[in-house]
C-alpha cells in the first residue's frame, strides 16, 4: 500500500501519517483494542479511498497495460470499489482472464469471491443463449429499442429490491409513532435517493413496483399505530397528497452502451 502511494505522493509527513493510521488499533464496543495485522481498518474513514488505490494498481493498471494487449479482440473492464465486470469479444480471452485474475490478485494477497465470479455469454448475436448478470444493484439483459435495434436493458436486481423493501419496513417500524410530517419528510429523502440511483431509462416497471410496495407497507404500518384503524385508502391517498409523497421517476437517460455491445 505504501509503495503504491509513494508513486504519486511525495510528502513524507503525509505518508507517515497514513502509515501510522494503518497500524492504529480499533477500539471495540467491549473496550478491547484490536491491532490490525493487514489491510485497512474496517469502517475507517479513508479505508474506501485506500482500497480503491490498492485495486487501481493491482487490477486496473495490470488489465490496461498488460492483459488487454494480449487479447485477440476488444476488451474492457469496469470497476466500482471492489465490484467489477470485464467484457471480451472472444471467449478464449475471457477464459484466460479468469485464470490469470486469481494469480494476479494472489500476488497482492487478495482473493475472489467465487460465488460471485463466473464467465457468461452476453452477446447481441446470440441473445437467446446470453445470460443475464447483476452489477451494482442492476440486472443487465438484452432487449430491443423502439427503433428495433439491440440494446442492453437495465432493471433493479430483484434481490436488491427485496433487500431495500425489507430495510424500509424495518425503518418504518421504528418511526411509525412519529408525527406524520416527520415520517413523510424522512420518507421522501429515502425515496428521492432511491429514484436518483435506480431511475434509469427502461427501469420504470421496477420503480413503479417498488413505489407500490412502499405505499402498501406504509398504509399497513400507519394503521397499526392504535387499536382503531386510522385510515381507509381514500383518506390515506389524501394524506399522501397533502405531504407530497415522492413518486417514481426516471432521473438519468440512456447510458453509454458502446462498451456493452459485445460481438
Amino acid at each position: 500500500m505504501m509503495k503504491m502511494l509513494e508513486q504519486r505522493v511525495a510528502d513524507r509527513s503525509f505518508l507517515n501519517l497514513i502509515r501510522k493510521w494503518l497500524k492504529a488499533g480499533i477500539l471495540e464496543a467491549d473496550g478491547n483494542v484490536q491491532n490490525p495485522v493487514s489491510g485497512t481498518p474496517q469502517g475507517g474513514i479513508i479505508s474506501p479511498v485506500l482500497a480503491n488505490i490498492y485495486l487501481h494498481y493491482s487490477l486496473d493498471l495490470w488489465f490496461e497495460k498488460v492483459f488487454r494487449k494480449t487479447c485477440r479482440g476488444t476488451a474492457f473492464l469496469v470497476r466500482y470499489a471492489d465490484d467489477f465486470v470485464a467484457g471480451f469479444q472472444y471467449h478464449g480471452d475471457a477464459d484466460r482472464f479468469r485464470a490469470a485474475l486469481a494469480e494476479r490478485l494472489g500476488k497482492f494477497k487478495l482473493t475472489l469471491a467465487e460465488e460471485k465470479t463466473g464467465v457468461h455469454l452476453f452477446t447481441r448475436f446470440r441473445k437467446r443463449d446470453s445470460k443475464r448478470f447483476n452489477f451494482l444493484g442492476f440486472e443487465y439483459r438484452w432487449g430491443r429499442s423502439l427503433k428495433g435495434t439491440d440494446v442492453v436493458r437495465l432493471r433493479t436486481n430483484p434481490k436488491k429490491m427485496h433487500q431495500s423493501l425489507a430495510a424500509f419496513t424495518a425503518w418504518l417500524k421504528e418511526r411509525r409513532n412519529k408525527r406524520l410530517k416527520t415520517i413523510f419528510w424522512e420518507l421522501n429523502l429515502k425515496l428521492r435517493g432511491y429514484y436518483n440511483y435506480f431511475g434509469v431509462t427502461g427501469n420504470w416497471r421496477s420503480l413503479q413496483r417498488f413505489h407500490e410496495e412502499v405505499v402498501r407497507t406504509l398504509f399497513r404500518r400507519l394503521n397499526r399505530r392504535s387499536q382503531k384503524r386510522s385510515f381507509n385508502w381514500k383518506g390515506f391517498a389524501a394524506v399522501m397528497s397533502h405531504y407530497g409523497m415522492e413518486k417514481p421517476r426516471i432521473t438519468w437517460g440512456r447510458y453509454d452502451q458502446s462498451c456493452m455491445s459485445l460481438a
